[in-house]
């Protein structure tokens, strides 16, 4: 990926979270938003191990998240995890940017800025206790 590339992505980031509804917008404020471009190999081999790695049927190679909450949703925190490392979402944006079909397409912003959107409202989802099956009922799985 080339820093052209990061810095058009980081501005839809910007006017995606800039969008967003003030209140959402404040707990953005206080979780750390990591933003990479692809997950390392130990974390797609902690995921792997977990069995939350989706393989592409074509290639059998391992499919990258988009986004990664981390942490405890604040619906299950309580003082029992003060040591437990903090809330984090993590945002990676090469497969944001493939599954939103590329920068070579036609209207290429419009469909990066939704799928940063829709993401990070996952994430953010999962923050507040939702499951997978809760956000694709709400439309952002």
């Amino acid at each position: 990926m080339t820093d052209a590339d990061r810095a058009r992505f980081d501005e839809l980031l910007r006017d995606a979270i800039s969008a967003l509804p003030p209140g959402i917008q404040a707990v953005i404020e206080e979780i750390p938003l990591i933003i990479d471009d692809a997950p390392d190999e130990q974390l797609m081999a902690s995921l792997a191990k977990d069995g939350l790695v989706d393989t592409d049927p074509e290639t059998g190679k391992p499919l990258g998240p988009m986004g990664l909450h981390t942490g405890i949703a604040i619906t299950e925190a309580s003082v029992e995890h003060s040591g437990v490392l903090p809330t984090q979402i993590h945002l990676f944006r090469e497969a944001i940017i493939e599954f939103a079909g590329g920068w070579d397409q036609p209207g290429a912003d419009d469909e990066v800025y939704e799928e940063i959107r829709v993401t990070l409202l996952h994430e953010i989802g999962h923050h507040f206790g939702l499951g997978e099956e809760d956000l694709d009922d709400l439309g952002y799985a």
